[in-house]
């Protein structure tokens, strides 16, 4: 199971945020600082997998920006690293050029791609045209 997804810049701050297991604003707040500590002094000679706690992170970079799962840890890390890829992907092909802006300005349509991709701590679709096609319909009421 998917406990939260995050994504966070190389100076610590937070851009997306999806819990899908119930943690208290303090404790989510203590997760995302360890989390950001844990993964940003990673060189990139290690693996992108860590053992957090009784949980497992796993995180992958792009650009200037942190993508990291919190799993179980009998669950696969490489289906995670390609979760996090097809949602980089998706939101690549949706808004053009993904950059930090987006995730900061374009949050809901983000929460919607990572909404079609996750459900309830579960990947639920691989399709990015499937993907794409269910937030544009989502759009249209907007």
């Amino acid at each position: 199971m998917i406990h939260f997804i995050l994504c966070q810049n190389r100076f610590g701050r937070t851009r997306i945020a999806k819990y899908y297991s119930q943690y208290t604003s303090e404790e989510r707040s203590v997760l995302e600082k360890e989390i950001v500590r844990a993964v940003t002094t990673r060189t990139a000679k290690q693996t992108n997998f860590v053992e957090y706690r009784n949980l497992k992170l796993v995180y992958r970079r792009y650009a200037g920006l942190f993508f990291t799962i919190c799993c179980d840890v009998d669950d696969n890390e490489l289906a995670m690293m390609e979760a996090i890829h097809l949602f980089v992907e998706t939101m690549q092909q949706f808004f053009g050029t993904v950059c930090e802006l987006n995730l900061i300005f374009d949050f809901p349509k983000v929460h919607i791609i990572i909404d079609q991709i996750i459900l309830a701590g579960q990947i639920q679709e691989t399709s990015i045209a499937s993907i794409l096609n269910n937030v544009k319909q989502i759009n249209q009421f907007e």
